[in-house]
């Protein structure tokens, strides 16, 4: 019987956090190991994960159970990316070592892509948590605390519609690993023509919107995780900032517009990037690192200013949409 889901945890020196995860799976995956394969990217720890996978390796001898180790730390895109291009069976669900996850996760996911033959992206929707304070963390453009604002459950939404409006309320939600179920040969096609996305921190933006566009699209309404806010390398290193919001979230919409999505909808959201930029990140970046800081923000400013020009251009095409699909394309949920 073939496989329909890969489920892969790309980690490093967190054996400890990669053993809960496991425990959590080892109950959760009962009844669908037939369905399922695991799979562990290890990024040349240095701790004892290569124990804690012997372990669960030697206790999961019911299900597929595969483990890679890097030669060297890879860096975290390329662990994940390595994930998603060795699954074999029809979807790839890949998750974080760290990420809360209900026990009735996998019978949904399992669920859904048998019942939905033609599903090509599946988002799980997820509350967030405070690292810090352990305090709920709200979608800034989002009433409650869940991120992805929509009700598309029957799969018979416009994906590409669904992506546009998920994309423009949250990138952040959109980018979380462990809410998105890909069909594996899509992410594999979408990384074959963009080898690239692989220096791009944002580009599971890219990975989502490439599925989005080449099939169904379900958004779930209840919450079937959580995301810890706040721990991010990019959110709190300057630099790391300045290329997030200059130079990957701007590479990202522009490949998207390459593959399907319309000047509209890249047009609107180079507008809105730049109306969300934080200067903050560009002065402090400019004092430090002044050269980098220039040539990453120029590029974006000039082509946000042409978006600009174009907006205002065709507003009545452009400014009347803004990410609002009908609908009978969409549907958000009611808090």
């Amino acid at each position: 019987m073939n496989k329909l889901l890969t489920i892969a945890i790309p980690t490093y020196n967190r054996a400890d956090l990669l053993d809960q995860q496991l425990e959590w799976l080892s109950k959760a995956i009962k009844g669908y190991e037939s369905d399922c394969e695991i799979l562990i990217s290890d990024n040349c720890s240095s701790d004892n994960t290569q124990e804690v996978i012997t372990k669960w390796k030697n206790t999961l001898t019911y299900v597929t159970f595969n483990s890679n180790r890097n030669i060297e730390n890879l860096g975290v895109m390329k662990n994940i990316l390595y994930c998603l291009n060795s699954a074999t069976t029809k979807y790839v669900w890949t998750i974080g070592d760290d990420d809360p996850i209900q026990n009735q996760a996998i019978s949904y996911v399992i669920t859904k892509i048998k019942k939905h033959q033609d599903l090509s992206l599946l988002f799980l929707n997820f509350s967030g948590r405070n690292k810090i304070t352990g305090e709920p963390v709200h979608p800034p453009t989002i009433v409650g605390n869940r991120w992805f604002d929509v009700e598309s459950e029957d799969g018979e939404g416009d994906g590409k519609a669904i992506f546009e409006y998920c994309f423009s309320k949250s990138v952040g939600a959109v980018i979380f690993l462990t809410a998105s179920v890909y069909r594996t040969d899509l992410v594999k096609r979408a990384l074959q023509i963009w080898p690239d996305a692989v220096n791009n921190w944002i580009s599971l933006a890219y990975l989502a919107g490439y599925c989005a566009a080449n099939g169904k699209v379900i958004v779930t309404k209840e919450t079937y995780l959580e995301c810890i806010v706040g721990v991010s390398y990019w959110q709190k290193e300057p630099k790391s900032a300045l290329l997030m919001q200059y130079k990957h979230i701007p590479e990202v919409i522009f490949k998207l517009q390459e593959n399907g999505y319309s000047k509209r909808f890249y047009a609107q959201m180079m507008v809105n990037k730049f109306q969300e930029v934080n200067l903050k990140v560009f002065l402090g970046a400019l004092k430090r690192w002044p050269v980098t800081a220039i040539k990453t923000a120029v590029p974006f400013l000039a082509l946000a200013t042409i978006s600009a020009i174009e907006v205002m251009a065709a507003p009545e095409v452009i400014i009347a949409e803004s990410f609002q699909p009908s609908n009978q394309i969409i549907r958000r949920n009611k808090q």
